[in-house]
C-alpha cells in the first residue's frame, strides 16, 4: 500500500520536527525529507499532522523528530542516512501503527 516508492503516508504521525542549518556539507537528504513529508500530496494523507522545519545557523547536526498519534517517537540523525533509509523508517512504523491496514488484512 504506502511502501511504493514516493508514496508517504502521514495517517499515524502527529508531529515532524526537521532541524538542520543550510550550512553544513550533510543536510541533503535531511532537506529531501522534508520535502517528501511537506509535500502536498503526503500532507493530504493527514492534515492534522504538523511538520515544522527549524532551520539553525549553530553547525548543528540534521536532526528528525516524528511523533506518532501513540506518543511513540522516532528520532533520526540525518547526517549518515539517505532521505530513502529515512522514509523507509518512516514509513515502516506508520505500517506498524496503522490500523486500517491491520484491520483489511483480516478481511
Amino acid at each position: 500500500m504506502a511502501a511504493s516508492r514516493g508514496a508517504v503516508v502521514l495517517k499515524t504521525v502527529k508531529k515532524i520536527i526537521v532541524q538542520f542549518c543550510p550550512f553544513e556539507s550533510n543536510v541533503r537528504a535531511t532537506r529531501d525529507f522534508l520535502a517528501l513529508v511537506g509535500s502536498e500530496k503526503a500532507r493530504a494523507t493527514n492534515m492534522n499532522c504538523e511538520v515544522i522545519a527549524e532551520v539553525k545557523h549553530d553547525r548543528s547536526e540534521p536532526m528528525i523528530d516524528i511523533t506518532f498519534m501513540d506518543g511513540e517517537r522516532l528520532v533520526m540523525k540525518g547526517a549518515k542516512l539517505t532521505s530513502q533509509e529515512m522514509l523507509s523508517a518512516l514509513q515502516t512504523r506508520c505500517i506498524a501503527k496503522d490500523p486500517q491496514s491491520k484491520a483489511s488484512g483480516k478481511k
